[in-house]
């Protein structure tokens, strides 16, 4: 099998190889031939995998000749080519916004509505990682439970702004620690020991458009347009891993213990909840692991029989590369790509 990385030199591409690379050696993907693609100049860098070194190529404004496509160089940049790549049949898992609230476009979460990927018409959507991160945990509970309201406060690390948001934090943080006064570029306000409750743009209901994609999005993975979400996106100064704060409204009141009890056997989900031994989801536990960590589970105070938790799960992982690789690996184990003959 082929696989292209397009934008393979972002945060989110050196995620994808080291994913790719570990599902090999898994023996979840076959992968015959990596290519990897990003824009003009980083065109001749050589990155490793797989024992070799690959040099980056010019990504392509025609048909890409792989198997998957695994997209992660901007909504734009997407909008305009993915269905050139798609065009002789490689399948287009995309990363960015460009087409998740797209009707024929299925957006797709393995562990949550898998066989959605399997509808469709030459692109599948990556969710965006606040939402992917949340509804792992939220969807057995929907399941099981059904949700009626779901109120999200989300702790979000710098990298969710890709390399240069955790460059920033870097950089201004030491200026701060060396009595400079810190700038800002890629956020709207200097990040270092500072929380900004402000992540893209503003909306005519006072909600950001982050905030509205953890809406748009969970009512379309989880295929019910009745669930009432409310969201607030705040960036904080960490590196990676964001973390949310979620309480739930049921259909069907649950108590803390059957929630442990439901999440402990989800697929994606480790359960870690004992707060009389300080063990609780953090960024500093979950950075790096592909299962979204669940803790703080307790009895809402607010909506009888609710439930409240806490979350934390890689968004570089689980809320990007880690999802689009598991969506690439349930589409070969369901016998969904048809690989090129000859390969």
């Amino acid at each position: 099998m082929r696989v292209a990385i397009v934008g393979a030199t972002g945060a989110v591409g050196h995620e994808l190889m080291q994913v790719l690379e570990q599902s090999q050696q898994r023996g979840s993907l076959k992968i015959d031939e990596l290519q990897l693609y990003a824009s003009p100049r980083s065109a001749g860098k050589t990155l490793p995998f797989g024992g070799q070194d690959l040099t980056v190529q010019v990504t392509p404004e025609g048909p890409i000749d792989a198997d998957i496509v695994l997209a992660s160089a901007g909504g734009s940049v997407s909008l305009a080519l993915a269905h050139q790549w798609a065009s002789e049949g490689a399948i287009v898992i995309d990363n960015s916004s460009a087409f998740r609230y797209d009707a024929d476009v299925p957006l797709v979460v393995p562990e949550v509505n898998g066989p959605e990927a399997l509808k469709h018409k030459g692109i599948i959507a990556n969710p965006n990682c606040t939402t992917a991160i949340a509804v792992v945990a939220v969807a057995p509970i929907h399941r099981k439970y059904g949700v009626k309201r779901m109120i999200v406060s989300t702790y979000q690390a710098t990298s969710g702004a890709g390399q240069k948001g955790m460059d920033e934090l870097l950089a201004e943080t030491h200026k701060v620690l060396h009595g400079q006064q810190a700038s800002h570029q890629e956020f709207v306000h200097p990040i270092p020991f500072n929380v900004i409750p402000h992540i893209d743009a503003f909306q005519d209901n006072g909600y950001t458009k982050e905030e509205m994609k953890v809406a748009w999005e969970t009512h379309k993975i989880l295929g019910d347009d009745s669930i009432k979400v409310s969201c607030t996106a705040v960036r904080i100064p960490t590196l990676r891993t964001h973390s949310e704060a979620i309480t739930l409204e049921l259909e069907h009141p649950a108590t803390p213990d059957e929630i442990r009890e439901l999440l402990s056997s989800a697929p994606g989900v480790e359960v870690r909840d004992n707060p009389g031994g300080k063990l609780y989801p953090m960024p500093l536990t979950a950075s790096g692991k592909y299962d979204v960590e669940v803790g703080r589970i307790r009895q809402s105070l607010v909506f009888d029989g609710g439930i409240d938790l806490f979350v934390a799960g890689d968004q570089l992982l689980k809320g990007a590369a880690l999802n689009a690789v598991q969506i690439a690996e349930y589409l070969q184990e369901h016998g969904a790509i048809k690989q090129k003959a000859g390969v």
